[in-house]
């Protein structure tokens, strides 16, 4: 039985289908949404359908732009020998806060996930194979999660650069800053204990 009219139904089940929003977080967008002013409404929709048509990757590394390339590829105080390869857009908005890469990235748009049908011909490895091959790279830091799909990913990739001698290496995992020994699991101490250096 629908306790609301058909609209608004169909309006929470469209926030019910976004990542991270359930049944009751979707009722409430969906109300909020109503309680609007019709031109605020308008001007939310229309957002929506801007960046849907004006959103593209950029041609060089993937990343998301309102055409051309993106900011980052574009900017000449980038060091273009150091390639930061990470899975997602938001990957390389969670680098860039840290303030502390200043290279170029290149995003795959997903990892390997056989479970989920995702191979290496889905992903954007082609690009980075051939951004490599033009011989200005000296450097492909992997920065793909460190579960099961990320640490594939890398490893493919890795096998994929070794012909051309560049240095690939990968992000440093272990104990979070502000973390306690006690509550570490196994592999993560163990990771840790690798990636240990001198202070």
């Amino acid at each position: 039985m629908e306790y609301f009219p058909a609209p608004l139904e169909k309006l929470v089940e469209q926030f019910a289908r976004l990542p991270g929003i359930g049944g009751k977080s979707a009722q409430r967008l969906a109300f909020h949404i109503l309680s609007l002013p019709e031109e605020e409404a308008r001007e939310f929709a229309e957002a929506i359908l801007d960046a849907k048509r004006s959103v593209t990757c950029c041609p060089v590394c993937r990343n998301f732009t309102a055409g051309g390339l993106c900011p980052i590829c574009a900017s000449p105080k980038r060091d273009g020998s150091v390639i930061c390869v990470v899975a997602d857009p938001r990957d390389v908005a969670a680098i860039e806060r840290s303030r502390e890469y200043n290279g170029r990235y290149h995003v795959l748009h997903g990892v390997i996930s056989p479970m989920n049908h995702v191979g290496p011909d889905d992903l954007s490895i082609k690009p980075l194979v051939e951004r490599v091959a033009q011989g200005d790279v000296q450097e492909v830091i992997m920065a793909t999660n460190p579960d099961t799909e990320g640490e594939a990913t890398a490893m493919y990739i890795a096998r994929l650069l070794r012909p051309f001698g560049v240095r690939v290496t990968r992000l440093a995992y272990g104990i979070p800053v502000g973390g306690h020994l006690e509550f570490a699991d196994d592999a993560t101490l163990m990771r840790a204990l690798e990636g240990r250096r001198d202070i």
